[in-house]
């Protein structure tokens, strides 16, 4: 069969594409090109609603944004891209249902994210929870209130305390973002619980470096420091966790910190099942390689048909602000070049020549739960109240499709009014659990008895052997 449009693959239905499909169905001409999205989640999740999804305030579903209804004229699979080929431009698509399959390309976009990056720490691995999915921020939330139910219930001491004890290892936006709208929530949740007390709820955050967010000025994160010790959460500088076998969290310090919740945001890495299952070149940090104007490649050398951009793809950052010169894994850069690739994509099927990704940060903003938060934009910072109204303000309109905006801004109004939701909805993990406690089963078969005979025959049997006797004297 011959093509004649242009076959665009694109791996991964995050920010980065998301908006790069969202945009080439805007500045595509009918039949120019066919896009196809490969992601196993066919929803984007906009992650720096994580932390307020984790501290119930905003709907966990008004978080994401369902690929099939705002992408009306692109191929949603839901699959997983477990090998790129791009020497022969095919890839191997592993659906969620099915077997394997090969799927041929003219243009490919890496765009599979990242994932958390954790270290060989003993309990880590089975006591842990991230914070990159809505999935991990609708569990925190859960247990947490679950843990508040199940503390309510038992008399003071350890086990208590264990359960209102909340440890968040990572100092970065993410993890002081979740560390403080968890603290913010729990404090909210005291006033609901007359069997317990403030003093036994336990936030330690944990931080390897000398500082917390490195994106602000040391002026403001020293604020936050200061914020946080004002509502009864400790920060643990220059410290390290060496164990969280059981829930014991061991520190460098030679500290133990008993937790039934303990959160990681200690960093993250590219996606290994994307980056290590194909022929595409790879830097030192496991990132694809990717020129400014986000072909993959080098200066000297284009890698043609291929393109990467988001926390994949180690993007030159031409304003210098970047970590060792490098565009750093966040929001902001995915979404924009995001828009850029649809852009360049275009340019190039229509010969023209692509330009280089070029934004420099505007500034950070953090919510630091309710009416609280801290905004860093060059040498201006602002605190507190205001800060806040600016971090909801530019994420409401960060947040893309008029759609998804206006469900969460209706949800933080209702807020408002109604307060927080503290619905705990963990049982939903295990739906079934409830049905099966209660469901009528078929009795288990009955061993088989041989009936009793009935008596004549009985009495007949009787008299059998002395009938043969007589017969035998005779």
């Amino acid at each position: 069969m011959t093509h004649t449009a242009h076959r665009i693959l694109i791996v991964g239905g995050g920010y980065a594409g998301f908006y790069t499909a969202w945009k080439l169905e805007k500045r595509l001409r009918r039949g120019e090109a066919e896009v196809t999205i490969v992601d196993p989640l066919a929803y984007m999740t906009y992650q720096p609603f994580l932390p307020e999804v984790a501290a119930g305030s905003i709907e966990a579903r008004h978080s994401v944004v369902p690929l099939r209804r705002h992408l009306k004229r692109t191929r949603i699979v839901a699959a997983k891209v477990t090998g790129i080929d791009h020497a022969h431009k095919t890839a191997t698509i592993t659906p969620i249902a099915g077997e394997p399959y090969q799927q041929e390309y003219d243009q490919i976009v890496v765009t599979a994210g990242a994932v958390s990056r954790t270290f060989p720490i003993p309990g880590i691995a089975d006591n842990a929870i991230g914070l990159k999915t809505i999935e991990e921020a609708v569990a925190i939330r859960d247990r947490l209130l679950t843990n508040f139910d199940k503390a309510a219930a038992l008399p003071p001491g350890p086990e208590r305390e264990r359960l209102l004890t909340v440890v968040v290892v990572g100092g970065g936006f993410a993890g002081i973002e979740v560390f403080a709208e968890l603290r913010s929530f729990a404090s909210s949740l005291v006033a609901k619980y007359p069997e317990l007390t403030f003093d036994e709820t336990h936030f330690h955050l944990i931080e390897a470096m000398g500082r917390i967010m490195p994106e602000v000025s040391l002026k403001t994160s020293e604020w936050v420091l200061k914020d946080l010790a004002k509502r009864g959460a400790f920060v643990h500088l220059d410290t390290q966790v060496t164990s969280a076998v059981d829930g014991d969290v061991e520190l460098s310090t030679g500290e133990v910190i008993p937790a039934d919740l303990i959160v990681w945001t200690a960093g993250v890495m590219a996606n290994p099942t994307v980056v290590r299952g194909g022929d595409l070149p790879v830097e030192e940090r496991g990132r694809i390689r990717t020129r400014a104007d986000l072909r993959v490649g080098t200066d000297d050398e284009i890698v043609e048909g291929a393109w990467a951009a988001g926390d994949v793809a180690a993007v030159p950052d031409l304003s210098g602000g970047g970590v060792g010169g490098y565009c750093v894994p966040n929001a902001q850069h995915a979404v924009r070049q995001g828009k850029l690739l649809a852009k360049n994509i275009v340019a190039v099927l229509r010969g023209e020549n692509p330009v280089d990704y070029l934004h420099k940060n505007l500034g950070a903003v953090a919510g630091l739960g309710l009416y609280n938060g801290a905004f860093q934009s060059g040498n201006i910072a602002i605190k507190g109240f205001l800060a806040w109204l600016a971090h909801r303000g530019y994420h409401g309109l960060a947040m893309p499709t008029w759609e998804r905006k206006l469900r969460v801004v209706a949800g933080w109004l209702g807020n408002v009014v109604l307060g927080r939701d503290m619905a705990n909805l963990e049982a939903v993990q295990h739906p079934r659990a409830a049905f099966e406690e209660f469901a009528a089963r078929p009795r288990p078969a009955q061993p088989a008895v041989t009936p009793p005979q009935a008596p004549r025959d009985a009495g007949a049997a009787a008299d059998a052997p002395e009938k043969s006797r007589v017969a035998a004297g005779r």
